[in-house]
């Protein structure tokens, strides 16, 4: 036999005489299995101790409701739930008492909305606009405010309440937002500023396109459409891009906090007429005899008319002075308005309107200034001055008889 086979002979004998003697000490350490184990007992175990106050012990308190086995959370008290709660139906449900005025509202929106809506609503920039854009809605291009297209009252109330001022969502008292809403109403003639908007008194306003809106009746006038067979190949005309929304300029593209900082003087001269409002000393309308003579001064008039007119111009203070050291702000200053012609301020840089009335001599007769401050953009076309105009002609008389008191 060869050295290599004596080898490997002894290798393989020792492999077996291990294996053999490890099964036969192992199967000396089995024990045998019960004959029967359903016949065993179990073991009861002692359960561990639960920790003070843990979830488990709070499981297993057997307090936890018949509804509600696994015994986790509590009733949610009253004013947890009224703290997000908020919302207000179109009938008035869901109000909370109190009130505000539209002249309460003017000041609380110059200081919260104005700097992204404008003094009137009117926008300020690419910001919406709240107020105007009657009789637009058929147009290419509607301007949808709270006056020409909101249907419900109880929109722009859950609206301002939830969401503003931006950035600063939910700061304002129900008083303050009741005040708010009634400006804006009165922006868009919808009430007189003496009206106070309260939960009580909500639902006497009558939205103006309340009845805009109909009933979705798609189901049977467009879903018949696409029970054909769809076109497959040559269906549309191919679409051209003919300008592109940054050209357009339709979204505004700084913050909240540059929108309300002070315009630039480019800016200053886009709105140049910007609240030539109330009191506006601009022009009124169609153009009358250049050479009509001066209306005569109303310093005489009645002093509760001139006191009454005081009040109104307070809300043409934003962009005009009067009295000593008045001064041009976005609008010229008013010292002696009645009989003086019209765009003659020195430094102020008026609109192409007013130029054009200056050029022709054109003066600001009784008669024009109570159609431009009833109605600015009918009496001058073209103007840039944002506010609406005034509803009431006795407001009118009013604030023409207190810019009367004002010399040049």
């Amino acid at each position: 036999m060869s050295k290599s086979l004596k080898l490997y002979g002894s290798v393989f004998g020792g492999i077996a005489v291990t294996l053999t003697f490890a099964v036969n000490m192992a199967d000396r350490f089995v024990a045998q299995a019960p004959a029967d184990l359903r016949s065993l007992t179990p073991l009861q175990l002692a359960a561990p101790p639960s920790p003070a106050g843990g979830l488990v012990a709070a499981a297993g308190a057997g307090e936890a409701p018949k509804d509600d086995p696994l015994g986790i959370g509590r009733e949610a008290l009253p004013e947890e739930i009224a703290a997000w709660n908020l919302d207000v139906s179109p009938d008035g449900t869901g109000l909370p008492p109190g009130s505000g005025s539209v002249e309460d509202g003017e000041m609380l929106f110059s200081e919260n909305c104005a700097s992204c809506h404008g003094e009137f609503a009117e926008g300020s920039g690419n910001w919406p606009k709240l107020a105007g854009g009657e009789d637009t809605l058929a147009n290419k291009d509607p301007v949808k405010t709270v006056g020409s297209y909101w249907p419900h009252l109880s929109t722009a109330w859950d609206y301002v309440h939830r969401s503003m001022p931006f950035g600063n969502a939910q700061s304002l008292e129900p008083d303050e937002v009741y005040a708010i809403v009634a400006y804006i109403l009165y922006s868009n003639f919808i009430v007189d500023e003496d009206f106070t908007l309260s939960n009580e008194t909500f639902s006497e306003v009558v939205m103006p396109n309340e009845g805009g809106f109909i009933v979705d009746d798609r189901p049977e006038t467009e879903y018949p459409q696409w029970t054909g067979e769809p076109c497959m190949t040559d269906c549309k005309e191919s679409v051209e891009i003919t300008m592109r929304a940054t050209v357009l300029d339709v979204t505004p593209d700084h913050g909240s906090d540059e929108a309300a900082a002070e315009p630039s003087a480019e800016a200053r001269g886009e709105k140049v007429e910007l609240a030539s409002a109330v009191t506006s000393t601009e022009a009124a309308g169609v153009a009358t005899d250049a050479a009509a003579e001066p209306a005569p001064p109303l310093a005489a008039a009645d002093p509760e008319l001139i006191a009454a007119g005081e009040k109104v111009f307070k809300k043409c203070m934003s962009c005009h002075a009067v009295g000593d050291g008045a001064r041009n702000k976005s609008g010229p200053e008013l010292n002696g308005i009645v009989g003086r012609g019209i765009g003659s301020i020195d430094g102020f840089r008026y609109s192409k309107p007013f130029e054009e009335a200056h050029g022709a001599g054109e003066t600001w007769t009784l008669e024009r200034l109570h159609a431009f401050l009833e109605k600015p953009k009918e009496a001058m076309k073209g103007t840039k001055m944002s506010f609406p105009g005034l509803r009431k002609p006795e407001a009118i008389d009013a604030v023409i008889a207190y810019l009367s008191t004002f010399a040049e």
